[in-house]
This record gives C-alpha cells, sequence and structure tokens, in this order.
C-alpha cells in the first residue's frame, strides 16, 4: 500500500480499516521538501474521557489511559509528539470536580516518554463553561506549529456550545491560510468533524463548510479529528478527512442505532474498538501512512 492511490482507491482502502497509506495528496513531496521537510512520526490518541464511569461499557475505565501510555510508552520508535484531540475528561456541571479530572489526567500522560505533548479540547472539556478550565490547564483554545516543514492548524468546535467555530476564528485561520503557499503541505486537528458526518447524533461543525472551503484552495491538507470514538475516513474533495478511535469506548456506526451509546464491553474481546494511531509522514512517498494500534495487544 506504498504506492500512489487516487481518490476511489483510498476510499476502498479506507473501508478495509487497519493501516491505510494515503498518498493520494498531489505535490505533497515537492512542497514538503521545499518546505525543509523530513520524515517524521507522531501518535494522535482521541476521547480518554478521564473520570467516565460505566461498567457495561468500559469496567477498567479507572485504568484505560493509563495503560494508553504505557502502550505508547512502548513503541519501538519514539514520536516527534504526541497529539490529544479532544475529550480528555469526561464531563460534569461540577466546576470543582471538572478541573480535578483535568488536573488528574494531567498527572496521568506526564509520564509519557515524548519530549512534545500537544492537547486540544472536546465538548466534555470545554462547552459547558466556553473552556475556562481547560485554559487553565492546557493552555489555548485553537493554535498553530510547524513540525518539518509541515504546517498545523488545531481547530476549537467545542467551546461554543453551538457546535461552531465561530466568525473570529474563521477570520483567524483565513488569515493564517493566507500566509501559506497554496501547496504547502497542511494539518488540521478537529474534536468535531468538519463535515456533516450524522448532524443527528452532534457528528458534524454547525460552520464547518466554512472551514473546508478556506482549505480546499490549499493543495496538500489533511483532517485528523475525534469524537465520534470509530476509525473512519473521509474525502470532501482533496481533503482526507481521518477519525481516531476512542480510549475509553468505542461507539456504533452512524445511524446504525436508533440512539447513540457506547457499545458494550466484550468479556471475550476487551479493549475491542478502542486504540489510537501512530503517523508516519513521508515526503518521499508524498503522503501519511496510519497505523491503527490497539491499547493492549491482544
Amino acid at each position: 500500500m506504498d504506492h500512489k492511490i487516487d481518490r476511489r482507491d483510498f476510499l476502498k482502502l479506507a473501508g478495509l480499516g487497519g493501516a491505510v497509506f494515503a498518498s493520494g495528496l498531489s505535490g505533497w513531496a515537492q512542497a514538503a521538501k521545499s518546505a525543509g521537510a523530513q520524515e517524521f512520526y507522531f501518535v494522535q490518541l482521541s476521547d480518554t474521557h478521564w473520570g467516565f464511569k460505566g461498567p457495561k461499557a468500559n469496567p477498567d475505565a479507572a485504568n484505560t489511559l493509563k495503560k494508553a501510555v504505557a502502550a505508547v510508552n512502548s513503541l519501538e520508535r519514539k514520536p516527534d509528539f504526541v497529539v490529544f484531540t479532544g475529550d480528555l475528561t469526561h464531563t460534569t456541571d461540577d466546576p470543582k470536580i471538572r478541573r480535578a479530572r483535568m488536573a488528574e489526567f494531567r498527572d496521568i500522560v506526564s509520564a509519557l516518554n515524548v519530549k512534545d505533548v500537544r492537547f486540544m479540547p472536546g465538548e466534555h472539556d470545554a462547552s459547558l463553561d466556553r473552556g475556562e478550565a481547560y485554559q487553565e490547564f492546557f493552555g489555548k483554545l485553537n493554535y498553530t506549529f510547524d513540525h518539518q516543514g509541515v504546517h498545523f492548524i488545531a481547530l476549537d468546535n467545542v467551546s461554543d456550545p453551538k457546535a461552531a467555530l465561530g466568525e473570529a476564528q474563521l477570520a483567524w485561520l483565513k488569515q493564517d491560510l493566507d500566509q501559506k503557499r497554496k501547496d504547502a503541505p497542511i494539518v488540521v486537528l478537529t474534536h468535531r468533524p468538519l463535515f456533516a458526518l450524522y448532524p443527528q447524533w452532534d457528528w458534524a461543525t454547525r460552520d464547518g463548510a466554512v472551514a473546508i472551503d478556506l482549505l480546499l484552495p490549499h493543495k496538500n491538507v489533511t483532517v485528523f479529528y475525534g469524537h465520534i470514538h470509530q476509525e473512519h475516513h473521509h474525502m470532501t474533495g482533496h481533503i482526507a478527512h481521518h477519525a481516531a478511535k476512542s480510549l475509553i469506548f468505542p461507539l456504533p456506526p452512524a445511524g446504525s442505532v436508533p440512539k447513540r451509546g457506547p457499545v458494550p464491553w466484550d468479556a471475550n474481546a476487551p479493549y475491542k474498538g478502542m486504540g489510537f494511531r501512530a503517523v508516519e509522514a513521508d515526503a518521499e512517498k508524498a503522503g501519511y501512512r496510519i497505523d491503527e494500534r490497539p491499547v493492549v495487544k491482544g
């Protein structure tokens, strides 16, 4: 799967799950090399929901995050950085409990043997207080950074209870993109999907289409997100969107059941449907190799 693939082949591979090599990004290699990029490797973890309790969904909820940290630390190759794409903690109406959970989460993930760990909020972290507590512990709700010639943009589509990016952030995004070449390699990190995957289950961003329209003129854009608690791959034009699995419980495919809810824990296959992903950016092969990893090896 390390050859160039077109959009149709990408979708065919994406439907198979497992490791996906998304190499159908025209011009990515040349753009990355001209920007001084080298091969690099990062890990995406998502939807840890620290503080969740639900024996039918995950009787090992108090230990799963710690096991995920151990799994990342045991990787044969140390990642350049780790990013958590939201829902670090499970929602609570109590501001004191919210902050206590964030402190506990921060202390647990401090054991990651990685120099650079980045965070993003989910609606469970930020929607009830517009990110006030989150910012006390983890900093800005949206930001950019550059790594090995690739420009990363972290968007906040959760602190607004209406599930919107908002005019101010969209203007900020436009201003940032206006400073980039049209062929610059760009990675967007979000919690909710930017496209309308299944609005009935809150699997959408109200003004996400505006963000996608701003991104479409740029030739080499890839989006990594969380929120839906399952691996999922989707294309909007030439932009590939990759959803990560959760580290607490899986959710069923969109619309497959009448009501959204955790997939019950399978004692015969513990941690089934849960995991994290390792992403390798390869300028020479013009894309990203995505390897889905389990929390605990079977």
